[in-house]
C-alpha cells in the first residue's frame, strides 16, 4: 500500500527529533458496523523548533487534524498514511479526529460475528506496524510513551486493554464508557485493545514479588472448551519461574490472556493483554504435541512481557533479539517448570526442522537481519528470526553458562527498563557478568546466513576399531562461513537387539564432547575405540547444523531406528535423515520406510505428528514419478495399517487417522474413509469428532468422492466458523476445474472473505495429484505476483504466494518458466522472495526424484 513503508533511516530521523510524553487515544465502538471513531491526543517535544516530520495514520475518512491549536487542511497534510507536522514547537500537542475502517484481514482492529450466536468480537493486532490504523501514532518501537485509552462500545460488552480494567460508565443509549489508567511506558506496536461479548474467568497468582490478576476471555460459544484449570496452572508456573529467574518483578500490573478468532498468528505479546489465536482452545480431541505447544506459546508470550515489553528493540533490525530470546525461554521453562519436560525434543522435531528448510532457501539472512525499512520486517518472521536463533542462545547459554547469563540478563532488565536497546547492549551485559569475549561468536553466528553441515570421516582396521577420525566441517558455497561448535558424538551399539549408548566403563564410554573448528576437527579421544553401529553427531543437540550419518551409521538407523529409547537421539535421526532426503543423499523411498519402521514405536507424539506431514511431502515430491505409486500404495497401507494396531484411544490412534486420511488415494483406502465418516465402520478406541469428521471429508472431496451437497450437509452439522472455514477448504480441494475457479477467486481476488478462510482456501487449493486442473493456474499465479502485494496489501498476498505457489506442476519446463519470470519481473521484492522460496523447493523436488529413480534402478549414485 502506498505510502505505508517507513525505513530505519526515517526512524532514526524522527527519534532523534521527538520524545513523545503521552498519547491519549479514545475510540467509540458504537458508531457503526463498518467503521469505528477514533481521537488521539499526542504530546511530545522536539527538540528542532520549526522542522517538519510526520504522524502516522492509515485508511482515515472524516479526517479533523489541530496542532497546536491550529487547524490543519486534511487535503494538505494527510496523504500516503502520513499526516505532515510543519512547524513544530518545543513542545507541541497534535489531535487527530478521524474514521477509521474495521479490519477483516487480522490487521488493526479486527471486527468479527460469530456465525454461531451473532454475537460480536473485535480485537486489535499491530505488530509491526498497524497501531496506526486504530489510532494516530508515531509508528516506531522507539518512541514509547505512555498511553491512556478511553473506550465507548456497547455497556453488555468487555473491553480489556493494557491496563487495569476500570469499572465501565453508562454513557447513555446502551454504551457504556471505560476510561482506562494511563499504561507503563510502551511501544506502539504492544499496545491493544479486545473488545466484544467475550466471556471472562478470573484467578490470581500470588508469587514473591506480589499478586498478579490474572484473567482468561474467550467468545461464548466456545467456552465449553476452555480450559481455564490447566491454563492458570500454566500461567502461575510461568510467572514463578520467570520473576525468579529473572529475578524483576513482573512489570504490567495483571495479566489478561485472550482468545481470538480467525488471528493470523499463534500469539501476540501485548504487555498484560495477550492475544491468541482461540483454536488454541480446541473443541475436538487433540494429541499430547497440541498442548505442548500450546504450553509453548503461552510461555513465549510471558517470556515477552520481560524481554521485548519492559526492555524493547530500538528498530527492528533486533526483531531477532524478541523471538529467539521468547522461543528459548519457553522451552527452557517448560523443561524446567511444567509437566512439559521433554520439550527440547519436540523442538528439535519440528522447530529445528523448519529453521533448517529456511535457512537453505534463497531467501536467507542472517539471524541479525538488515531490516532496513517494515517491508524487510513483514517478511522475516521466518524459521531463521525463531528457530535458528532461539537454537543459537541455546548455545550461547552452553558457552558462557546459564549462570553467566542469567546474570547479564539481570543486569540488562535493570538497566534498560521500560526503554530502549540494541543487541551491542545486551551483548555488553553478557560479557560483563561471564567474562566471555562474545563479540567473534556474535559475528561468526548472528551476522552471517546458512547452516553448516558436520559429517564424521572414519577410518576402522580389520579388527573394528577406529583409526582415524574427524569432524567435517561444509558449508553452501554462497555462505561460506565456517562456525565454531561445541559438539557432542555418541556412540552407540546394537545389545539384546536395542540401540544404546556404549556404557562408560568401555573404553571412552558412548559420549565424548569436542569443539570444532575450522574445515577439519580430529578426534583423537576416538582412534583405538570400537567402531559402533551407530555413530551420532550432535549427540545432545548442542549446535545448529545439519548432520550426516555415515554409511554404517545409516543402514543401523534405517534397520532399528525403532529400538531407541531415547526421544531425543531418535529426533536427532529423524532430522538428518529428512535433511539428507530433501539434499537428494538419502532416496526418498527409503525415507518413507525409515519413517514407517520408527513411526510403529515412536512415542514423542511432535515427531508421530510431524513424520507424515514429511513423508507425505516425500511421496508427493521426492519420489521417482515413474515408481511413485507403487509408494504411494506403499505409504497408504502402512498408515492403514498403523491405524489398526494403535492402542485404543490412544494420541497414537487419532494421529495415524488423521495421517491415513491425508494419504488415502485407492477405492479400498477412499471406502474406510467414507464408512469412518458415515459410521458403518468403527475403529475401537477412535471418536469421530467433529475436527476428524472433516478432515475425512475432506479427503474425499480432494479424491473426487464427495461434493457440494457432501459438504453442505457437514458444514449443516457444524455451524461455528471453524465449520465455515473448513467447509471453504474441503471446496477448495475439490479436483475439477469449477471448484479451483471459485477457490481462486475466494483467495485472489475477492476482498470480503475473511481472512482465516482465505487461508484455509489457499492452503487447500494445490494438490499433488491434480496437476491436470492445476495447469492453468501457473501463469495466473505469476501474474498476480506482479501486483498482489500493492493491491491486497501483506497478509492477504503473502497467504496467496505461499499457499497457492503451483508446485503439483514440478517439472523442468515450469521451473524454467519460474525462473524466467523472476529474472524479468518488476514485482515487489517481498513478493518476490515467495515465488523464489516456492521455485527452490520445485527444484529440490527434481533433485530428489532424481536421487529416487537413480536408487530404484540400481544405479551408483555419489552423495550430494
Amino acid at each position: 500500500m502506498p505510502g505505508t513503508n517507513l525505513t530505519r533511516d526515517e526512524a532514526a530521523t524522527r527519534a532523534a527529533l521527538l520524545s513523545v510524553e503521552s498519547a491519549s487515544v479514545e475510540l467509540d465502538l458504537t458508531v457503526g458496523d463498518e467503521t469505528f471513531a477514533s481521537t488521539t491526543v499526542l504530546r511530545f517535544s522536539s527538540t528542532t523548533p520549526g522542522v517538519t516530520t510526520f504522524a502516522d495514520l492509515v485508511g482515515a475518512t472524516e479526517l479533523s487534524i489541530t496542532l497546536n491549536g491550529g487547524e490543519l487542511d486534511p487535503a494538505e497534510v494527510y496523504r500516503d498514511s502520513r499526516i505532515e507536522l510543519v512547524g513544530l514547537q518545543e513542545t507541541n500537542e497534535l489531535r487527530v479526529t478521524a474514521r477509521l475502517p474495521y479490519s477483516r484481514t487480522g490487521e488493526g482492529l479486527h471486527r468479527f460475528v460469530d456465525p454461531a450466536d451473532g454475537r460480536v468480537y473485535l480485537y486489535s493486532q499491530f505488530e509491526v506496524p498497524d497501531a496506526r490504523r486504530v489510532y494516530t501514532t508515531f509508528e516506531q518501537p522507539d518512541l514509547k510513551t505512555v498511553f491512556t485509552f478511553t473506550v465507548r462500545a456497547p455497556e453488555a460488552w468487555k473491553v480489556v486493554s493494557n491496563a487495569v480494567t476500570p469499572a465501565p460508565e453508562p454513557a447513555g443509549d446502551g454504551a457504556a464508557t471505560w476510561a482506562f489508567p494511563p499504561t507503563e511506558r510502551m511501544s506502539t506496536y504492544i499496545t491493544a485493545l479486545v473488545a466484544g461479548e467475550y466471556v471472562e474467568v478470573r484467578d490470581t497468582y500470588a508469587g514473591s514479588h506480589g499478586e498478579i490478576d490474572l484473567g482468561l476471555f474467550c467468545r461464548a460459544s466456545v467456552q465449553p472448551y476452555l480450559d481455564a484449570d490447566e491454563l492458570f496452572e500454566l500461567t502461575k508456573q510461568g510467572f514463578a519461574f520467570f520473576e525468579e529467574k529473572f529475578d524483576f518483578p513482573y512489570p504490567f500490573g495483571k495479566y489478561d490472556q485472550l482468545f481470538v478468532p480467525e488471528y493470523n498468528m499463534g500469539a501476540m505479546e501485548n504487555a498484560g493483554c495477550v492475544t491468541f489465536r482461540d483454536e488454541y482452545l480446541p473443541r475436538s480431541r487433540q494429541t499430547h504435541a497440541f498442548y505442548e505447544q500450546r504450553a509453548n506459546t503461552v510461555l513465549h508470550e510471558m517470556a515477552h512481557m520481560w524481554f521485548g515489553d519492559l526492555v524493547t528493540m530500538k528498530w527492528w533490525d533486533d526483531l531477532w533479539l524478541n523471538e529467539s530470546f521468547a522461543e528459548w525461554a519457553s522451552h527452557w521453562a517448560l523443561v524446567e517448570a511444567t509437566r512439559y519436560t521433554e520439550a527440547w525434543t519436540g523442538f528439535t522435531n519440528a522447530r529445528k526442522n523448519w529453521a533448517y528448510r529456511q535457512d537453505q532457501l534463497p531467501s536467507t539472512h542472517p539471524i541479525a537481519a538488515d531490516n532496513h525499512d517494515l517491508e524487510a520486517v513483514e517478511v522475516n518472521f521466518d524459521g531463521i528470526t525463531y528457530a535458528k536463533g532461539a537454537s543459537t542462545l541455546k548455545q550461547l547459554v552452553a558457552w558462557v553458562g546459564i549462570d553467566g547469563f542469567l546474570a547479564g540478563l539481570r543486569a540488562y532488565f535493570k538497566a534498560h527498563a521500560f526503554g530502549n536497546s540494541t543487541f551491542a547492549d545486551l551483548l555488553a551485559a553478557l560479557e560483563r557478568e561471564s567474562g566471555r569475549e562474545l563479540g567473534s561468536w556474535a559475528q561468526e553466528w548472528l551476522q552471517t546466513s546458512g547452516v553448516n553441515t558436520l559429517t564424521p570421516v572414519v577410518t576402522s582396521g580389520e579388527d573394528g576399531t577406529i583409526t582415524a577420525f574427524s569432524v567435517r566441517q561444509s558449508a553452501a558455497e554462497e555462505y561460506p562461513t565456517l562456525r565454531r561448535h561445541r559438539l557432542g558424538i555418541g556412540l552407540y551399539d546394537l545389545v539384546d537387539g536395542r540401540l544404546v549408548r556404549r556404557a562408560a566403563d568401555d573404553g571412552v564410554g558412548g559420549y565424548v564432547e569436542i569443539d570444532v573448528r575450522g574445515e577439519e576437527t580430529e578426534v583423537a579421544e576416538l582412534v583405538g575405540v570400537r567402531r559402533p553401529d551407530l555413530l551420532l553427531l550432535n549427540d545432545g543437540d548442542l549446535t545448529y547444523a545439519k548432520i550426516r550419518l555415515d554409511e554404517v551409521s545409516l543402514a543401523t538407523t534405517v534397520a532399528h531406528v525403532d529400538t531407541i529409547d531415547d526421544t531425543l537421539v531418535r529426533a536427532l535421526l529423524w532430522g538428518a535423515t529428512w535433511d539428507m532426503t530433501r539434499d537428494a543423499e538419502m532416496a526418498g523411498s527409503d525415507f518413507v520406510e525409515l519413517v514407517l519402521r520408527g513411526l510403529a514405536t515412536e512415542t514423542d507424539m511432535t515427531a508421530v505428528g510431524r513424520l507424515p506431514t514429511y513423508a507425505g511431502t516425500t511421496v508427493a515430491y521426492y519420489t521417482d514419478p515413474a515408481h511413485r505409486a507403487a509408494v504411494k500404495t506403499r505409504w497408504e497401507e502402512g498408515l492403514r495399517g498403523l491405524l489398526e494396531s494403535a492402542e485404543p484411544g490412544s494420541d497414537r490412534q487419532l494421529a495415524f487417522a488423521r495421517a491415513f486420511a491425508g494419504a488415502a488415494h485407492s477405492d479400498a483406502a477412499l471406502d474406510l474413509v467414507a464408512a469412518l465418516l458415515d459410521g458403518s465402520t468403527t475403529v475401537e478406541g477412535l471418536v469421530v469428532d467433529t475436527d476428524l469428521r472433516w478432515a475425512l471429508l475432506t479427503s474425499l472431496a480432494a479424491s473426487g468422492r464427495a461434493d457440494e451437497d457432501e459438504i453442505a450437509a457437514e458444514l449443516e452439522r457444524d455451524t461455528t466458523i471453524s465449520g465455515q472455514e473448513r467447509a471453504a477448504a474441503a471446496r477448495a480441494a475439490r479436483p475439477t476445474a469449477e471448484a479451483k475457479a471459485a477457490a481462486w477467486r475466494d483467495a485472489v481476488e475477492r476482498d470480503d472473505v475473511a481472512n482465516e478462510t482465505q487461508r484455509q482456501v489457499a492452503y487447500a487449493f494445490c494438490r499433488s495429484d491434480q496437476a491436470d486442473v492445476l495447469a492453468p493456474y501457473l501463469e495466473r499465479y505469476l501474474e498476480t505476483a506482479e501486483h498482489i502485494w500493492e493491491s491486497k496489501g501483506v497478509q492477504r498476498a503473502s497467504t496467496v504466494l505461499i499457499g497457492m505457489f503451483p508446485l503439483p506442476l514440478v517439472s523442468p519446463e515450469t521451473l524454467a518458466r519460474v525462473d524466467e519470470w523472476l529474472a524479468s519481473s518488476g514485482a515487489n521484492p517481498a513478493a518476490k522472495r515467495y515465488v523464489a522460496e516456492g521455485r527452490s523447493d520445485m527444484a529440490r523436488a527434481l533433485q530428489a526424484q532424481a536421487r529416487d529413480g537413480q536408487a530404484r534402478d540400481g544405479q551408483a549414485v555419489s552423495a550430494g
